[in-house]
């Protein structure tokens, strides 16, 4: 494949690196300093850039019939309108909080857990997530998808950062040094506990998703998640 990368930092060099060591090549990187793209030089883009420039990013692939993969979270209001301009182009999407193998399992093992505590009333459920210092959004993105996947198998209706409520799911969100992502769910009552966790050890993970998430899409059309990537639906 030929791959278009949109944000070269630390998460687009890693990438690069990995895409390279599985025989592709990096045919264009954009990013702050250099916007000029030339579209018909690549046949995938890979989306680690901004909030304020994911949408723009993503949906100018799609209108030159780009199918792309993006990992970049914060800009989810236009997530729809996202869809509608892929559908309209005939191309593809993948969009995920997170591409790790190991945190698209952890979210399968958090719904599962989530339906077995529904009838629990007695047990409460909050959540910490501690990323590095220079992750911009908060809560996480992927923080989110575990507190969308618990509202969907219990009675919770919202999630609230630093907020406790009858029917939230409470998010406290830690910044700290260079902390690739720590996700924690827990389930508390008078008497005991029931909690799960994700570590990530490095960033290596993340990347590698990616890329095995553009291997799966290339030359299909639609709208896909990390569960068809990985045959988890």
């Amino acid at each position: 494949m030929k791959i278009g990368l949109f944000g070269y930092g630390k998460m687009g060099k890693m990438i690069e690196n990995l895409a390279v060591e599985r025989g592709h090549e990096i045919s264009a990187r954009i990013d702050v300093e250099n916007k000029e793209i030339d579209f018909s030089s690549f046949d995938i883009a890979i989306d680690f850039s901004t909030p304020d420039s994911a949408f723009q990013n993503i949906t100018s692939c799609f209108q030159h019939g780009i199918p792309v993969i993006s990992g970049t979270t914060g800009w989810l209001e236009n997530f729809d309108k996202a869809v509608s301009i892929c559908n309209q182009n005939n191309t593809g999407f993948i969009y995920a909080s997170n591409f790790s193998l190991g945190v698209n399992i952890f979210f399968e093992l958090n719904a599962q857990l989530a339906r077995m505590m529904a009838q629990l009333e007695q047990y409460n459920v909050s959540m910490e997530e501690i990323h590095h210092t220079q992750k911009v959004d908060a809560p996480s993105g992927t923080a989110i998808t575990l507190a969308e996947g618990i509202m969907a198998n219990t009675p919770y209706k919202s999630w609230k950062l630093d907020e406790n409520g009858e029917d939230i799911v409470s998010i406290h969100s830690k910044r700290e040094g260079s902390v690739p992502g720590t996700h924690i769910i827990d389930y508390s009552s008078e008497v005991d506990s029931i909690e799960i966790k994700h570590t990530a050890h490095n960033r290596k993970g993340f990347a590698l998703g990616a890329v095995l998430a553009a291997e799966w899409l290339i030359g299909k059309k639609g709208v896909y998640t990390m569960k068809d990537v990985l045959n988890l639906s």
